[in-house]
């Protein structure tokens, strides 16, 4: 045995105690042999991994722990000579340049007579810092094929988006609760030509028209009963109503007037604004004997807007998270879909939200080798400029979610994220929910899954049909009726309060309600089209995006193409072709969605 060796064997029975076993003191002196440490020195490593904890007997397992810290510790430092430092030879001009283009690789150079090594990619669990790795070149987009027209992005614009939340003030809320049902009321009383809407609780002999909240009657029902004929409350405004409760009977022979052919009736859930005609007799409830329809939103005005390449028709490609299933965060799927991008080059991709999911099982755990940012980096927007190069006048648009662990705005409506996460300008962030147009095509799109919970929530009341309106749009059905809610009450999420059951997926701020709103509250019709600001915009939009975990769809609706694409992990998106100002028309005449399914 040789010097050293007894050396290192005394060291390490004196700082981790005289009773290890034999073969333990082996291989410590092995570890302390491979990394040239002393018998103190690996205590101290010992100790730092175990920091704040309980002492605890050393054992072998700790020994294989300390040696991983050493070699994960060895390989950054690695990383960062090869990264930071001015590397010199052939290996310096490959470095971190895998298939790929942009994503972090190790690529040994070749000339003639020299063997070459098979690239190995770079991964944040080896011990490599992505943060510090180049940043690739300055990007040259190409002519643009897309005119792209979305909400203001100065910055007063985007600090209202950005608001405090969690703040909302009991007074606050009950305004916009109240401004909502008069804002309805005056479209009403416009659109059905009515000089005074009634009070529904004031007893009267004559027929009188309401407008009014539904609300479910918490005394007859309990939070997991859904709501039903007999739990039918409607509450007025303070204006109207004195904000009264007033529970609903429907006559027997109720009718429906001014609904789309063929619907039969009235979909209602908690929070829905519904107009009726009747009157209250004195029993206690408003005996409603005629449902009228809400007034509708007009079709977008055919606008010719042309691109830089001078085109009107474009393409376009939707998808939604979460884009890598709950087994891994290796985003296959997605890596799918870019590799059908760079076959296709549509001039635009729009994705949906959560990228990176904070409910996926590995980042609720913490069991992630690299820091969210990183993995949306590498996984997604080093992906995503893979295909803008290859498509040079294509543009990206990025809706977020309010799962998505990078946004610190955890509530709807929800604003952009942060910019940081990514500077080039071929790829756009949006707020949730967003409206924006695209050489003049109107597309509304939000992350919150509102069909599964307008579907949860409906009642449906059957009604004969009083001069119903005339629509082109496809067969009516429950998914065309979802999405006709939407439209009619002019919310991206029109159901209040959210279901208790549901109340985790969207975290609804009512103070802040404009800016889910479908169309402005407000009487101002400055850019009523939408030319300038889309957020303005009066009219229905022409695409409407919304993605659920429904089965997937794509339906006319009315004036408007809704798309369901679905989740990307399900193997699903949309492609959406607009063939341009070819007829005159509305635009859903011009507009063929297709949903596709992966080649899994």
């Amino acid at each position: 045995m040789s010097e050293e060796i007894t050396k290192l064997q005394k060291e390490i029975q004196k700082h981790f105690g005289e009773d290890l076993e034999e073969n333990l003191i082996t291989e410590c002196v092995k570890v302390c042999q491979r990394h040239s440490l002393s018998g103190e020195e690996l205590m101290w490593k010992w100790e730092a991994l175990h920091f704040n904890q309980r002492p605890s007997h050393f054992t072998l397992k700790d020994l294989r722990e300390v040696e991983a810290k050493i070699q994960r510790d060895l390989r950054a430092n690695v990383a960062k000579k090869l990264v930071s430092g001015n590397l010199r030879g052939l290996q310096s001009k490959q470095f971190g340049m895998s298939q790929a283009r942009g994503r972090p690789g190790l690529t040994t150079g070749t000339t003639s007579g020299l063997p070459t090594m098979p690239a190995k990619s770079i991964r944040p669990q080896d011990g490599f810092n992505f943060a510090r790795l180049k940043e690739r070149d300055a990007p040259i987009a190409g002519p643009s094929r897309i005119t792209f027209v979305g909400p203001p992005s100065d910055e007063e614009a985007q600090k209202q988006r950005a608001y405090r939340y969690m703040y909302e003030k009991i007074s606050e809320r009950s305004e916009v609760l109240d401004d909502r049902i008069d804002h309805f009321g005056d479209l009403v009383k416009a659109y059905y030509e009515i000089e005074e809407l009634g009070d529904p609780s004031a007893v009267t002999e004559e027929d009188v028209v309401v407008v009014g909240r539904i609300v479910i009657d918490a005394e007859t029902s309990s939070s997991s009963v859904k709501l039903n004929e007999a739990s039918l409350v409607l509450e007025s405004s303070r204006m109207m109503g004195s904000g009264a409760r007033v529970p609903i009977r429907f006559d027997p022979g109720v009718n429906i007037r001014r609904c789309v052919r063929g619907v039969g009736g009235l979909g209602v859930f908690p929070g829905a604004i519904v107009a009726l005609k009747g009157k209250n007799g004195g029993g206690g409830w408003f005996l409603a004997s005629e449902i009228l329809s809400l007034p509708p939103l007009y079709s977008s005005p055919q606008v010719h807007v042309k691109s830089e390449t001078d085109e009107t028709s474009f393409s376009m490609y939707v998808a939604s998270g979460p884009f890598t299933p709950d087994a891994d965060l290796a985003y296959r799927p997605f890596q799918s879909l870019i590799t059908k991008l760079i076959a296709a080059k549509p001039a635009v991709v729009l994705l949906v939200g959560p990228f990176v999911d904070a409910a996926h099982p590995a980042i609720k755990t913490g069991d992630v080798d690299a820091p969210p940012r990183d993995i949306f980096r590498t996984e997604l927007v080093d992906r995503l400029l893979d295909f803008l190069d290859a498509s040079p006048g294509s543009l990206v648009l990025l809706v977020p979610s309010t799962r998505d662990i990078l946004s610190d705005h955890a509530v709807f409506p929800q604003c952009e994220l942060p910019r940081a996460l990514c500077n080039d300008s071929r790829i756009r962030l949006l707020p949730n929910p967003a409206r924006f147009t695209l050489n003049g095509v109107h597309v509304a799109a939000s992350s919150v899954d509102v069909l599964f919970h307008l579907r949860k929530e409906e009642f449906f009341k059957r009604a004969a049909e009083v001069d119903p309106l005339p629509t082109a749009s496809d067969a009516p059905d429950a998914m065309a009726n979802l999405c006709r809610h939407i439209l009619q009450q002019r919310s991206f999420y029109p159901i209040f309060p959210v279901p208790l059951e549901l109340a985790h997926e969207v975290n609804l701020d009512v103070t802040h309600a404009d800016k889910f709103y479908l169309t402005p509250p407000d009487d101002n019709d400055d850019d009523a089209d939408g030319r300038v600001d889309p957020t303005r915009a009066r009219c229905a939009p022409d695409v409407l995006v919304v993605p659920s975990r429904l089965k997937h769809f794509s339906k006319v609706v009315d004036s408007t193409v809704a798309v369901n694409p679905s989740f990307l992990t399900k193997a699903t998106y949309a492609v959406l072709k607009y063939t341009g100002h070819t007829v005159p028309g509305p635009a859903k005449d011009r507009i063929k969605v297709d949903v596709q399914r992966l080649e899994t």
